[in-house]
């Protein structure tokens, strides 16, 4: 069996949704959206469920997924619902829904059903992406209110620049927010990983750790007094298939992007970006060669990359090569490759997961 695979810590996850939720200081839903970033949403929800107040997916296919593997807790569907007749299974499956377009509203006022539906209202307060203008915001709150299908609402919106600690646009969006909000009923639901992390004076009834329940530092490189705090809960390993040796001046692999400068001892590695790896890792990114800091040389290919072992007399055929985990982390490795932390694991393919503890 091909030896990629990633290792998914469950303690760590637990620990990470724990950290999110006495920051927020309320109540926390977990976003296991996009497969649980890569760490599969079926596993992660199983090891949360007895003690995450809810779940946050992209969309109705995500619910049911979790639904069908017998997560009974409460889910959200982010985005809401696509189309009007969506709003069954929303009733079906016993879902919460965002509701973020007119025609949302509309769909849901036409909707009849003796259910009764939980609705989280999403403000646009500078996203400019999904949600209701200020205006509409109080005329739905106000409309969807009066209907007898509708139950206490939570009031949302979502953060566009809240990893720039030093940018004014999430204290603008907040207050837009309060403006928009006072005096209509129901529960606040504000920040995202980055914005637990970085404005701790932000305070909601609930709040949206995604990437940070995963151990990644949405803030890196700025400092965080909490992101040190964090556990990451994937690690990606493989291992040396095989051994070379080039002689001063031989290049290696596609490109001839290294060429020794010195008799070098190469090991290639049963990973590529096929598995998720990016493709453009420059020279010198770092790896752990059997838990001993290395470097990657060569060009990543589809399905190999190649490591210097030059330094690493004792490694060989078999040999483990760690490209991320404790060290790298994805947040440290994502910038050096030109990408960021949230892809990483989201590209991740191919290679076969493994859940600690067994």
């Amino acid at each position: 069996m091909r030896p990629a695979r990633a290792l998914i810590d469950l303690d760590a996850l637990r620990h990470n949704y724990r950290l999110a939720r006495r920051l927020g200081g309320g109540k926390a839903l977990a976003v296991v959206k996009a497969d649980a970033y890569g760490h599969g949403a079926v596993a992660c929800a199983r090891a949360l469920e007895a003690e995450a107040d809810g779940f946050g997916v992209a969309c109705i296919e995500e619910a049911l997924e979790l639904r069908a593997a017998g997560i009974r807790a409460p889910i959200l569907l982010m985005e809401g619902f696509f189309d009007a007749a969506e709003l069954a299974l929303v009733v079906e499956h016993d879902l919460w829904t965002a509701v973020a377009s007119p025609w949302q509203v509309e769909a849901v006022a036409a909707f009849s059903t003796t259910a009764t539906l939980r609705i989280w209202l999403k403000l646009d307060s500078g996203m400019h992406r999904l949600g209701l203008s200020a205006d509409e915001f109080r005329a739905a709150h106000a409309q969807l209110s009066a209907l007898p299908q509708v139950g206490p609402m939570v009031l949302m919106t979502h953060f566009a620049r809240a990893d720039e600690l030093d940018c004014g646009r999430t204290a603008e969006q907040v207050a837009l927010f309060e403006q928009a909000c006072a005096g209509l009923a129901g529960e606040t639901s504000l920040c995202n990983s980055p914005a637990l992390l970085g404005w701790p004076q932000l305070h909601s009834d609930w709040v949206r750790p995604g990437l940070m329940l995963y151990g990644a530092d949405p803030l890196y490189p700025q400092a965080s007094p909490h992101a040190c705090q964090l556990r990451p809960v994937m690690t990606l390993q493989s291992q040396v298939i095989a051994v070379r040796e080039l002689a001063v001046g031989e290049p290696l692999g596609y490109g001839a992007r290294f060429v020794a400068t010195r008799s070098t001892r190469v090991g290639v590695v049963a990973m590529g970006y096929a598995d998720g790896y990016p493709q453009f890792a420059p020279n010198g990114t770092p790896v752990l060669i059997d838990g001993v800091p290395g470097e990657l040389i060569g060009r990543v290919s589809m399905d190999m990359l190649t490591v210097d072992l030059t330094d690493h007399p004792h490694a060989g055929h078999g040999s483990v090569v760690t490209l991320w985990g404790t060290a790298p982390t994805i947040s440290e490795l994502a910038p050096r490759c030109g990408t960021s932390a949230y892809r990483l694991p989201c590209s991740l393919k191919r290679a076969a997961r493994v859940y600690l503890p067994l």
